[in-house]
């Protein structure tokens, strides 16, 4: 299979703060490398994306959030001295919506999380992820064969102008429309990550051109705790167009995939010209940010039923955080492509 890569992404460590202290979080760039070293051996083929298209970004995330996202780090160098940019408050329930002039305050507003910082190589690897993103739709539809983009920072958590969940630019959003511009009718997004792809949601929400169906952990026990209900079926021309499938904490391997026949058969019912897929493997039972039991194999499995809907499917990188297991578990799902 043709893989997308680029080492773009090793500028980017992400950092966290939990309790107090900031230190690299699980999205480390040895994820990626991991990744990387596995797809090589078991024979795939690496090629590296072409320039980042940021009208097509800017289509997807609005123009004022992009713009912050690649000055941010710059305005912080010149007036803080800290290793990562990152603000101490977000608007929360009661607060109003204007956007500050300030940059602690932009960055309270554009993001959700204090597990994502911007450091200074934060903007080049998020538009090389961007960019893999693109070329592997690109490459899809070129030669009609399933892709991969290895990117790296992931990017479901991403809305329109907010970063979190270790997310900036929202990869499987940017696919999905380049599939759109190109000449597709109508896309799906199915994610899989142990986590809701509650920014992929967001984008699309309100929209009836791309279809977003998500398997994950209750929002009512897991992050992101306030998007992933399964009451939450999109709005106006998107109603009806968004399906969540959540899952208890601890959720064994039947009744994944008794979730995945339901995602995949509404897919099929869908009439969707093509696929992309939100590959998390967090839902592996080793993983440490998730407490699925998902095995190797399995990995396997969902790619074999994703793939007997017979659409046109491009495969974009999320999470998974299970160390030397996370390249096994991906090069296992692109086996079954």
């Amino acid at each position: 299979m043709l893989v997308v890569a680029s080492d773009a992404h090793r500028a980017h460590v992400s950092l966290e703060i939990h309790n107090g202290i900031m230190s690299e979080s699980h999205e480390s760039p040895e994820r990626a490398d991991g990744i990387a070293a596995a797809l090589a051996v078991a024979g795939h083929e690496m090629v590296v994306p072409e320039a980042v298209d940021l009208d097509l970004v800017r289509s997807v995330h609005t123009t004022e959030y992009v713009d912050f996202l690649s000055t941010a780090w710059e305005r912080w160098s010149e007036r803080e001295t800290g290793p990562a940019a990152m603000s101490f408050m977000w608007p929360a329930r009661g607060f109003g919506d204007a956007r500050p002039d300030d940059l602690i305050g932009q960055l309270g507003y554009h993001s959700f999380a204090a597990d994502t910082t911007i450091v200074p190589g934060t903007w080049e690897a998020i538009t090389a992820a961007a960019a893999i993103a693109t070329t592997a739709a690109d490459r899809l539809l070129d030669t009609r064969a399933t892709t991969y983009g290895l990117c790296r920072p992931p990017g479901h958590h991403a809305s329109t102008d907010q970063f979190g969940g270790y997310c900036y630019l929202n990869n499987a959003g940017i696919a999905a429309q380049r599939l759109l511009d190109r000449g597709a009718q109508r896309v799906a997004i199915i994610d899989v990550d142990y986590h809701h792809g509650n920014g992929t949601q967001s984008i699309f929400y309100d929209r009836s051109d791309v279809v977003f169906v998500s398997i994950h952990a209750d929002p009512r026990e897991e992050f992101p705790w306030f998007a992933g209900h399964a009451d939450e079926v999109g709005v106006g021309p998107g109603e009806g167009w968004n399906l969540n499938v959540p899952l208890p904490r601890g959720a064994d391997r039947a009744r994944w995939f008794d979730a995945l026949d339901t995602a995949a058969g509404y897919l099929d019912r869908s009439e969707v010209d093509a696929i992309v897929v939100s590959l998390g493997v967090d839902a592996y039972v080793g993983d440490p940010l998730g407490t699925f039991e998902l095995t190797t194999d399995d990995f396997t499995v969902v790619a074999q039923r994703i793939a007997a809907l017979d659409r046109p499917t491009v495969v974009i990188q999320e999470g998974g955080y299970a160390g030397e297991a996370l390249g096994v578990n991906v090069a296992a799902f692109l086996a079954g492509c």
